[in-house]
């Protein structure tokens, strides 16, 4: 993640697109439910639009075809959930194709699936799953459990791809996941601290309007 511009063969650059664009509705319906209820949330939204693509644009080379880097989307998860992070992560993916030259148009539905949806689900079940913690501790795991989620689907999906001669694709899963092991564990507890701190200011800034859309509870919170 990203995997590169014409680097998934037929058929699996899109079969993704055929998991993504289902998610990626549902999201855009969620979405425009919470700017009716609450128009302020746009200011939210931009945010965590915006972080997404400042982390997911600082890359390092990694897996040969794909990079490393922070994803960006634990912000949007704990904001909006799961669904609404699927729309931001795609739009984010897409500028970022066409701007940066980071991913591409052929594998976008592959880095949204492992971006926009698996990593954020992963990382909403993580913090749907840990109120009993206070609230920093919550968003960092959110974070960085929804990064390194997004690395073993992005391996997952490489490996389909590209199975190995020995072993097939259980050894290439290994081979993938094991090289993105290397610099994605630093980033994910990096990218998670990031998150913390701008959710913390938010916070400070706006509790009004993340108790308003029901992010915080109005009777204090454990940070």
């Amino acid at each position: 993640m990203h995997i590169a511009e014409g680097f998934l063969p037929s058929p699996w650059w899109y079969l993704w697109f055929l998991v993504a664009i289902p998610v990626l509705l549902i999201g855009l319906r969620r979405m425009r439910v919470i700017v009716d209820r609450s128009p302020e949330a746009k200011v939210l939204l931009a945010l965590a639009g915006a972080f997404t693509f400042v982390l997911s644009a600082l890359k390092m080379p990694s897996v040969t075809g794909s990079c490393s880097h922070p994803t960006g989307t634990g912000l949007g998860v704990v904001l909006f959930g799961p669904a609404v992070t699927s729309v931001l992560a795609s739009i984010v993916l897409l500028f970022q194709a066409m701007l940066l030259a980071h991913g591409g148009i052929t594998t976008w539905g592959a880095n949204v699936t492992s971006m926009g949806i698996i990593g954020p689900l992963a990382g909403y079940a993580v913090w749907r799953l840990t109120s009993s913690l206070s609230t920093s501790r919550r968003v960092f795991l959110a974070a960085a459990v929804a990064d390194l989620a997004t690395y073993v689907v992005t391996s997952l999906q490489l490996a389909l791809a590209f199975p190995s001669g020995e072993g097939g694709v259980l050894r290439s899963f290994e081979i993938f996941a094991g090289i993105f092991a290397l610099t994605q564990v630093p980033l994910a507890i990096t990218g998670g601290i990031v998150t913390v701190a701008v959710f913390r200011y938010l916070l400070e800034l706006r509790r009004d309007l993340l108790v308003e859309l029901g992010i915080v509870s109005g009777r204090g919170v454990r940070t």
